[in-house]
This record gives C-alpha cells, sequence and structure tokens, in this order.
C-alpha cells in the first residue's frame, strides 16, 4: 500500500476508499471491477469481479465493527460468486469476520490478499446470466459518463 496522496479521493466514505483500493488490487490480478453491483433485486454488493476466465468474485467492504454487525445479509451474496471475501482495514478486527470466507486488507491505494476464499463454482447458467448482468451495467455506466443527459 503506497501512501501516496490522491485528490480524487476526497469526498469518499470509508467503504468506499476501501473499495477503491480492492479494485486496483483486482485489476493487477486482471479482473474487470464494478462498485455497487447488484445481482438481484434487494441484493447490493460493494464489489464485483469478473476474471479472466469468467470466475466471479464479491468483495463486501467494512470500515468499522459497527458496519459490520449492523449488517447481516452478507450469506445471501453466497449464491451470486465463485469467492466471497471480506475488505477491511488494517485496524479491523478480523476475529469477527467468518473464517470460512476471503479476507483482503486494503486502503483508498491498494490492497492485499491475506486469506483466499474457498471456490464454490457457480452453475453454468447463473455464469451465464451474471457475466451478461456484469456486462450490462458496465455498459450502462460508461454510456452514462459519456452522455449524462441520454438516461434522462
Amino acid at each position: 500500500m503506497s501512501g501516496l496522496p490522491a485528490p480524487d479521493t476526497q469526498g469518499l466514505k470509508p467503504g468506499q476508499l476501501l473499495a477503491r483500493g480492492v479494485c486496483r488490487h483486482l485489476r493487477t490480478h486482471d479482473f474487470a471491477v464494478l462498485e455497487e453491483f447488484t445481482p438481484e433485486r434487494g441484493k447490493r454488493v460493494d464489489v464485483i469481479a469478473l476474471g479472466p476466465k469468467s470466475e466471479i468474485w464479491v468483495v463486501e467492504c467494512k470500515s468499522s465493527r459497527a458496519d459490520f454487525t449492523s449488517d447481516r445479509k452478507w450469506d445471501g451474496y453466497l449464491d451470486w460468486c465463485d469467492r466471497y471475501f471480506w475488505a477491511v482495514d488494517e485496524a479491523f478486527p478480523t476475529d469477527l469476520l467468518p473464517p470460512e470466507t476471503g479476507l483482503i486488507i486494503a486502503d483508498a491505494y491498494d490492497a492485499e490478499i491475506l486469506r483466499m476464499a474457498p471456490e464454490v463454482k457457480l452453475a453454468p447458467a447463473r455464469r451465464k446470466a451474471m457475466v451478461q448482468r456484469f456486462a450490462r451495467h458496465a455498459a450502462l455506466r460508461l454510456q452514462g459518463l459519456r452522455d449524462p443527459e441520454a438516461l434522462i
């Protein structure tokens, strides 16, 4: 983790800063990443990553003990990925996190995978649907950035 100043992080919430570092790190592993992705109605993951072999990882970013203990819907995300991770900062009490999940230590600039999540492969039909949803979501976001008025 570099510790270099980055003016583009101003105004981001602690969880968003963690997500930024996670996304940067996963790109170094050739994953395409999206923040705040909805795999189905009523669920929103902090980071979803699509690997070069169509593997799908979900990362939930927790900025504090209170943030973790107030959110008990994480196990509902397991059906939407091959591997599930928590991303926390160095000060987070990691003994709170379920040991059967992956662990990433992150900051706004980078991250490190400390514990690889076990792989539970998605069913082929679910994988196809998730890859299509990922692609559509990414394309709509890109279009929105290039032409915000087109979405009105």
